[in-house]
């Protein structure tokens, strides 16, 4: 494993059409957004859609999807029992070494040392957490978008005898119409040092970017609703670049006049920023 050669800045614009990028449940799963009118998709919601990527490419995850796990554990607890030396050096209990359980733990599962982790379980003597090196910021459309709702029906019975509710049972559907988010992200090389964070994950990070739809079709999400459009990734030769990330981020300019925008293409995005390294750029539309 090579180590980490420098600070990574990356930015991915995603488009949606026809689709809930990201229901919010407190909202009756409307799309989420912003007192603007701007759409947001939330961190959390993209990272687990980086953790499924890196599953699909071989990796170790920790915090895995119910209906993707592809070990026989059922829970987080039980998923970290099964790490034998991670519990033998738990088992020390308060002779226990924390540091020692945070590079066992991050040594096993890609996302723990990518995100970090908080391993605190009921009955276990010793708790730890895991700072990970990979920040995500959640993805804002660069508009505001327009938010289409549909009444559907339910037209069969979920259970044989229930009379109290008819066959034809009212429901709603969110979508937005068509938006193009931006998300915004880096790697830390300090805390990726202490992880164990490596430039091979690195370009398994950029692998799970650039096809971070691929496996994640659903009812509110159809195959080829969401995608990605176009990947700015810039490896920086430093730990701490002249150039910072929120100056890099604010490099990009686009067409703010679009109202009602039909593709990528017509924000005619593009960046630039003095004295800084030239980012890596993958179009995909």
């Amino acid at each position: 494993m090579t180590n980490l050669k420098g600070k990574i800045d990356f930015t991915l614009f995603i488009s949606v059409r026809n689709a809930n990028p990201n229901g919010d449940p407190l909202n009756g799963n409307r799309p989420r957004v912003n007192y603007s009118g701007c759409g947001e998709i939330s961190d959390v919601c993209i990272k687990r859609k980086i953790r499924n990527r890196m599953q699909d490419l071989g990796q170790k995850i920790f915090v895995q999807s119910d209906d993707r796990t592809d070990d026989t554990y059922t829970s987080l607890k039980d998923r970290a029992d099964g790490c034998v030396a991670l519990q033998e050096e738990i088992k020390k209990r308060k002779k226990a070494n924390r540091d020692e359980c945070c590079r066992i733990a991050a040594a096993e599962w890609l996302d723990v040392r990518s995100f970090g982790q908080v391993f605190a379980f009921k009955g276990e003597e010793v708790s730890f957490g895991v700072r990970g090196p990979v920040s995500i910021h959640q993805a804002v459309s660069l508009s505001p978008v327009d938010i289409i709702s549909m009444q559907i029906t339910k037209s069969v019975n979920s259970e044989a005898g229930k009379e109290s509710k008819a066959s034809d049972t009212m429901g709603t559907k969110h979508r937005i119409e068509f938006g193009v988010y931006k998300m915004m992200g880096s790697v830390n090389v300090q805390l990726a040092e202490k992880t164990g964070f490596s430039q091979e994950d690195a370009d398994i990070l950029k692998a799970a970017l650039k096809t971070l739809f691929e496996n994640d079709a659903s009812s509110a999400r159809p195959e080829g609703s969401m995608e990605v459009c176009r990947l700015y990734w810039w490896q920086h030769d430093e730990k701490i670049p002249a150039v910072s990330s929120a100056k890099i981020q604010r490099g990009f300019s686009y067409n703010k006049e679009v109202s009602h925008p039909k593709s990528f293409e017509e924000y005619e995005v593009t960046w630039h920023v003095d004295n800084c390294v030239k980012p890596e750029v993958y179009n995909f539309v």
